[in-house]
């Protein structure tokens, strides 16, 4: 019987894995796309396109990356590069928690970790929407397609990111936006309360860029602001019955 279950919980591995594989493969061109244009800041600042390659491949994240660019190239102490670092990538938080909610029982603290290494908005979208516990070799499938695709296309824009239009730059990140309404459509679509939270989380993040006061926040500070209030105010509007969230 051991045996067996061995057996079955590698192949629900590599199915998982393989699985991650595929749904990043879209993620990956749109953080190529996007990143291009990431590369020519880092190029401003007078990073090597192997440098580049590598605060990317550590640090998957468009906002904390551009933060940490334009801080080293106002020569700002590491101290000040940390914490600016660490207030655009805040919202980042929030999802390690939901994350966290989705674990299976027993789950190795080596998992944990590693998942916490590369949580995007992208990467974290496709993980939450799938049913029940998360799988960590989903994630680690998607990650190993989607990662080095966000570090090649920095380094490439480096050296090559000057070549290319601004405009065909910016054309090429518009994947991304599109890859998010493949990732909130379905779910609302099964859920009206779903549809009108995604409709409300769109009109209050445009108003908040535009309010006094909020809009000169950073957009992660809003990120998380506005995540917290619409959350908590759908928990307590909409709660879930236990047998559901089981």
């Amino acid at each position: 019987m051991g045996a067996k279950a061995d057996v079955a919980r590698t192949e629900n591995r590599k199915r998982a894995f393989g699985e991650g594989m595929r749904d990043g493969v879209p993620i990956g061109l749109g953080y190529f796309a996007v990143s291009f244009s990431l590369g020519i800041a880092a190029r401003g600042a007078g990073l090597t396109p192997f440098q580049a390659f590598l605060a990317s491949l550590l640090c998957n994240a468009s906002a904390g990356e551009y933060a940490g660019f334009t801080s080293i190239a106002a020569h700002a102490t590491f101290l000040e590069i940390a914490l600016v670092t660490l207030i655009a990538n805040a919202r980042y938080l929030l999802m390690s928690c939901a994350m966290s909610q989705r674990m299976p029982p027993g789950i190795p603290l080596r998992h944990r970790l590693l998942m916490a290494f590369d949580i995007t908005d992208e990467l974290f979208g496709i993980a939450i929407a799938r049913p029940g516990y998360l799988n960590p070799f989903y994630t680690y499938g998607a990650v190993l397609t989607a990662a080095p695709c966000w570090a090649f296309g920095t380094a490439l824009g480096t050296v090559a990111g000057n070549l290319l239009p601004l405009r065909l730059v910016s054309a090429l990140g518009v994947a991304l936006y599109g890859m998010f309404l493949a990732i909130i459509i379905p779910p609302g679509k099964k859920d009206r309360v779903v549809a009108v939270l995604v409709a409300l989380c769109f009109a209050a993040s445009f108003a908040a860029s535009k309010l006094p006061y909020l809009s000169g926040l950073s957009e992660g500070t809003r990120i998380i602001l506005l995540t917290v209030i619409l959350a908590a105010g759908a928990a307590l509007l909409f709660p879930r019955a236990a047998e559901e969230e089981a």
